[in-house]
């Protein structure tokens, strides 16, 4: 989901951002280290392995942010899953489901299924609701949302149940662990906070 820069109300890319010579210069801290992240993963592992036993849960990942989350994720549970994903955004203030914009639907049919989105970071959750919702039109069984990060003070919508998360999340611009800006910085092995002289 797309992050709002904090300290320029709305500003998604300025139009020359200022990198450091490395990745690490940009950094202003690690905030979830790789054991963290991998203990973190393993718990919810564990506990989807259990909620979902006997079931075989259809793993929708939400590109291109969830991609190392939910790669390090699944291999910590230990029922059989399928696995699918999802690139969407939305366009108009309400973001209802008939707003959404897919540039990659599922492969797989939902009918019947027990979905779980696998989520970077839920910020106002607009646009995850409304996939939600046109999910559950599309007659999933149940709908569930797994995210690393939740930042809950940007929420803007009512009534979206995150069942599975990660770690709360600062009011920082955040990269890392699959999270980008610009497009970089999603390869880095950890979550950090980024320099606001980088945006600013």
């Amino acid at each position: 989901e797309i992050q709002i820069v904090p300290s320029t109300l709305g500003l998604f890319l300025p139009s020359m951002p200022k990198f450091g010579e490395t990745l690490e210069d940009d950094i202003k801290a690690v905030l979830m280290d790789e054991t963290m992240l991998s203990q973190r993963c393993q718990e919810l592992g564990e506990q989807i392995s259990r909620d979902y036993e006997g079931q075989i849960p259809l793993m929708v990942g939400v590109l291109n942010g969830a991609m190392v989350f939910m790669a390090d994720l699944l291999r910590c549970i230990s029922i059989p899953v399928e696995i699918d994903s999802i690139a969407v955004s939305s366009y108009g203030k309400r973001a209802h489901s008939g707003d959404l914009k897919f540039c990659k639907d599922l492969n797989n049919e939902v009918k019947g299924k027990h979905v779980v989105f696998i989520e970077d970071i839920v910020d106002t959750g607009k646009t995850l609701k409304a996939v939600c919702e046109l999910f559950a039109s599309r007659g999933a069984a149940s709908i569930a949302v797994c995210t690393l990060l939740d930042k809950k003070a940007r929420r803007a919508v009512e009534g979206l149940e995150i069942r599975y998360m990660g770690f709360d999340c600062p009011n920082e611009f955040i990269v890392g662990y699959g999270i980008d800006y610009a497009e970089r910085y999603r390869n880095l092995p950890y979550v950090a906070a980024l320099k606001s002289s980088v945006y600013e």
